[in-house]
């Protein structure tokens, strides 16, 4: 009798936690959604409007902002979905496949992108000229285009139980069923995700060490020699004259060695990295590689998860490390914004630029005369 009215006793108890924790996941998981549907179509927004934001980076950018608000608009609601319904999944079994499906195609494309990413920011450090005339619009587009590609070839066979997709009760969420290495299809998955993170880094590191390497060669500053009627002295005194003019530093009447030659202006011509475009791309890289360190930070407590269990014979992952580490992998989709305007001044500048209202306007400087 005693045992039985102390099980009465703890089951109401043990509800109220169960009852208390699907809040708090709801809650949680709602103020992620939100953050990450705010966060993300203002960002891309920003980088539409823009015409000064239309540069390959930003490019790369407004993909990855785009994806994370198809991922939080998609995938989180079913999640939300079954919390609610008791920590089962309320909808078909072919539903189910199709959510995991999109869940790993978002992850594998953060992964793919920002490897193609960090190799355009070596090529914009290491080898300037190339990039400047190689990465135009329809080059990011081809980059894009493989991305998807390549996260839709691995996202994919799961659906015809090639790793199979299920949902787990654990974690709430239709995923990949990680099983013992022996019984295990998606090692491969899981390495693949593994070496392509690696992969990034250590691209960033070889951009790193070629920072440290040239930092005793400064990129080119143009200093101009000035004169006002274009008398220059020396071996080379009109090419001088005429280089300055080109650079934009030219005064005065154009020097008789351009009149009649059609000037090139467009900045893609450059074949420098001079020091403002060094600082630019070096901030830029910065930025990119905060968002790579996040989404592995993000990640890693889940990756850990799942290599545990594959690798680990009857492993028993505690509920609330799971829990912890599944929803770490949720916010991920909502940081890419926090990050960009942090560690980037010029989309800063371009937002309080673009949308003043939304920042505080600032008073206006009343004209004055003197009487």
């Amino acid at each position: 009798m005693a045992n039985t009215s102390e099980f009465g006793e703890s089951s109401p108890s043990l509800q109220n936690y169960a009852s208390a924790a699907s809040a708090v996941k709801l809650a949680s998981l709602g103020l992620i959604m939100g953050i990450s549907l705010l966060g993300n179509a203002s960002l891309s927004l920003l980088l539409l409007k823009d015409s000064s934001l239309h540069k390959a980076p930003y490019y790369f950018l407004l993909d990855l902002c785009l994806a994370d608000v198809v991922r939080s608009a998609v995938c989180f609601p079913f999640v939300m979905a079954s919390i609610g319904g008791g920590s089962a999944w309320p909808y078909s079994g072919l539903s189910c496949k199709i959510v995991a499906f999109m869940s790993v195609l978002f992850c594998f494309h953060v992964a793919f992108l920002l490897f193609c990413v960090s190799v355009t920011r070596y090529m914009a450090i290491a080898h300037h000229r190339f990039y400047s005339k190689r990465m135009n619009l329809c080059t990011c587009v081809a980059v894009i285009c493989m991305v998807w590609t390549l996260s839709v070839a691995m996202a994919f066979p799961p659906v015809f139980d090639v790793g199979t997709y299920k949902f787990i009760r654990e974690e709430e969420q239709c995923i990949f069923e990680h099983r013992y290495v022996k019984a295990n299809d998606t090692l491969g998955f899981m390495l693949m995700l593994a070496v392509i993170v690696g992969t990034t880094h250590v691209v960033y590191i070889k951009m790193l060490c070629f920072v440290y390497d040239h930092r005793k060669m400064k990129p080119a500053q143009l200093v101009p020699a000035i004169s006002q009627n274009w008398t220059f002295h020396g071996p080379g005194a009109t090419g001088q004259a005429a280089a300055n003019w080109i650079a934009g530093f030219g005064r005065g009447p154009t020097p008789p060695t351009l009149v009649g030659i059609r000037q090139a202006t467009h900045p893609g011509n450059r074949r420098l990295l001079v020091l403002d475009e060094f600082k630019m791309e070096k901030r830029i890289g910065k930025m990119y590689y905060m968002i790579t360190l996040t989404f592995l930070i993000m990640w890693a407590p889940y990756i850990s998860a799942c290599y545990l269990r594959i690798f680990v014979r009857g492993a028993s992952v505690p509920q609330l490390y799971l829990s912890a580490a599944v929803w770490m992998s949720f916010a991920q989709a909502g940081a890419n914004p926090i990050i960009s305007f942090l560690f980037n001044k010029e989309l800063r500048m371009r937002l309080r630029a673009c949308f003043p209202c939304c920042l505080g306007t600032q008073t206006p400087m009343e004209p004055y005369c003197v009487i």
